[in-house]
């Protein structure tokens, strides 16, 4: 074996979700239905100076690999991190307020890239409550407002669970990573993404087809129930990605 078959194979065995960077931060933001300059704090982390009181540092929360000034600098396992921060924001609770609770329990799940991982949904509620009750204040109420108890065991409120249902996790090893997002804010269509599938960019469930090749049609005048003949897909499917094209012209 040469010195490329061995690179070859050894890109080949890699687990593409964690090291190869598909989007744009600002791409990122809009499948996550995500002001950009949040999704910027979430992959970048903050430093705010304050001249009568102490500085406020908050560390990256997703997954960025390089400088993202050159282009797609988030993998397909800080999208799906940023799907339960996106959870989180919908449920209208502070992520400063909430930061401290979320980085002790990463620590207690013990597994990398801990948000996206099926523990998070499994055992994240119950550790959320419990790693609380070491903090104070807001830091210790804000958490607690995105979970409820249910048959005698804390669980996810209704919003964030909701978001959490729509990631696929591995069935196999430890943490049961994501492999498959459903994109939030669709209300008719199902627009996924899986790094397997359309090199790693948002897809129609219903057949595969490329969202951008939609949108491109649309974009360019084309009626949207003869796109959606010309692709297979049904006619309220294109209605909605046409009505999103037209609130963001």
């Amino acid at each position: 074996m040469t010195d490329i078959d061995a690179l070859i194979n050894a890109f080949l065995d890699e687990d593409t979700r964690f090291t190869v960077p598909l989007y744009t931060q600002e791409a990122a933001a809009r499948y996550l239905h995500t002001p950009a300059s949040t999704l910027r704090s979430w992959a970048r982390g903050y430093h705010n100076h304050f001249p009568d009181r102490p500085d406020v540092v908050g560390d990256p929360l997703i997954t960025s690999l390089g400088d993202p000034r050159r282009g797609a600098s988030i993998p397909f396992i800080g999208l799906a991190e940023g799907m339960f921060l996106s959870a989180l924001r919908a449920a209208n609770v502070p992520m400063q307020k909430i930061r401290p609770a979320l980085e002790l329990v990463r620590d207690q799940l013990g597994v990398e890239h801990a948000l996206a991982s099926k523990r998070l949904y499994t055992d994240g509620a119950e550790l959320l409550y419990e790693v609380s009750d070491h903090l104070d204040g807001d830091e210790r109420i804000e958490p607690r407002k995105v979970i409820v108890l249910r048959n005698g065991q804390y669980v996810f409120r209704e919003v964030v669970e909701r978001y959490m249902k729509q990631i696929s996790y591995d069935s196999d090893g430890v943490a049961g990573y994501a492999n498959r997002v459903l994109l939030p804010g669709w209300e008719i269509a199902e627009v996924a993404v899986k790094p397997a599938v359309n090199f790693g960019q948002p897809y129609f469930v219903h057949n595969g087809t490329p969202l951008s090749l939609i949108e491109d049609a649309l974009r360019e005048g084309v009626p949207y129930d003869e796109v959606a003949a010309a692709h297979g897909l049904p006619d309220d499917q294109v209605a909605e990605v046409d009505y999103y094209l037209h609130i963001a012209a």
